[in-house]
Parts: C-alpha cells; sequence; structure tokens
C-alpha cells in the first residue's frame, strides 16, 4: 500500500515516514502556499539543486544552502561575484555544482528584473492549474503537466536557467499549486488553494 498509518492514526504516503526529515517536511510544508518573493526564490533555487539528487540530501543541507545564499535574499543573491563563485564551490555544507551556482545568481537577477512586470510570484501562481490531480497511488502522481510546460517556458523566457518542466512541476507541488497528496493522506485538501471537488478556489 502507499500509505501507511502512523502512530497518530495520520495516513500519508510510505516515503513521508522514511525519515524524520521527510515526516517533517511532508506534515508541516510540502505542498502548503508559498507566494513571497524570497520564499519561491528560495524553493526555486533548491528543486534546481536537486535535479539529479534525491530531495533528502537537499533537506539535509538546506540551512547551509541559507547560510550562503544570504537567506535566499535575491537582492543579496543578484549582487554575488566570481569570488563568491570560488567561496561556495569550496563550501562542503552545500551541493558544490558550479553550473547551479551560477544559475541561482543568474535567477536572482531574473527574479529582480521581473518586478517590474508584475514580480516573481505573479509569473508564478499565474499558471495554477483550473483543476489539481487526486492521485490514489504513487504511480499516478505525475512528473509534469501542461502548466509544468508553460511556466517553465515563462521563467526561460525571463532568463531563468535549471527550470526544466520537471524541475518546475516540483515546486508547483512544493508551494500548493498542485494537490499530489494521495487521497486519503491526512493532508490531503489541506493547502486551502483547492476546492473538495478539486477545483482552484478564487482567491479573496
Amino acid at each position: 500500500m502507499d500509505l501507511i498509518t502512523g502512530d497518530d492514526g495520520r495516513a500519508r504516503p510510505r516515503w513521508a515516514t522514511s525519515s524524520p526529515e521527510y515526516l517533517e517536511y511532508y506534515d508541516t510544508e510540502w505542498g502548503m502556499p508559498v507566494r513571497d518573493e524570497r520564499g519561491l526564490f528560495e524553493r526555486l533555487s533548491l528543486e534546481a539543486f536537486q535535479c539529479g539528487l534525491s530531495w533528502s540530501t537537499i533537506l539535509a543541507k538546506r540551512e547551509r544552502f541559507r547560510e550562503v545564499f544570504a537567506d535566499f535574499d535575491p537582492d543579496a543573491v543578484a549582487a554575488f561575484t566570481e569570488t563568491d563563485v570560488v567561496r561556495l564551490m569550496g563550501d562542503p555544507g552545500i551541493i558544490r555544482n558550479q553550473r547551479k551556482i551560477e544559475a541561482t545568481i543568474t535567477n536572482a537577477q531574473a527574479t529582480i528584473q521581473l518586478r517590474s512586470t508584475g514580480g516573481l510570484t505573479r509569473l508564478i501562481w499565474s499558471h495554477l492549474p483550473q483543476a489539481t490531480p487526486a492521485p490514489v497511488t504513487m504511480a499516478e502522481v505525475r512528473t509534469m503537466s501542461d502548466e509544468s510546460v508553460a511556466l517553465s517556458k515563462a521563467l526561460k523566457k525571463n532568463g531563468f536557467r535549471f527550470v526544466g518542466p520537471i524541475t518546475v512541476y516540483a515546486l508547483m507541488q512544493a508551494i500548493g499549486m498542485v494537490d499530489d497528496h494521495l487521497v486519503g493522506s491526512w493532508r490531503r485538501s489541506s493547502s486551502g488553494v483547492f476546492g473538495p471537488d478539486g477545483r482552484a478556489l478564487p482567491r479573496e
């Protein structure tokens, strides 16, 4: 079975029970709405660093990522220089991938540029689907969608890097733009983004 009921009586997918870190992340963070610029920039950056790796690796290093990337303040990261790239490449507490590090700096600069046309929040959340999937098994959870493909193209058009449709779909899952909690999970429909019928709710 893809859902496991814990000692607390709450049903969760098997992956969420595989470690204390995953359990905390699933219960408190994954799939909850993120709409502020800094929060979105951080999650977009971490999803890019996760590409090709497990999310557990990113969770274990997240606090160090925040320390060395100025708490993912776009203005601060946008000002990083080659000296900072060298510094980051020498830090064993993060993922030392030069292309991803440089992409994070580029994406910070792109985030600042977006402010003149509505900002990162507006761009990302404008791709909210009209309805969310309702997966019963992990096999039914998608890795991309029409909306993630469109958002990927929009981000790339605005100068972002490492934002392919699979990475972007993972972002959408993480920030509540799709509800991929399995049907029966205690977290299903907890984000307030979608109604009981799975359709997106209007924002007040």
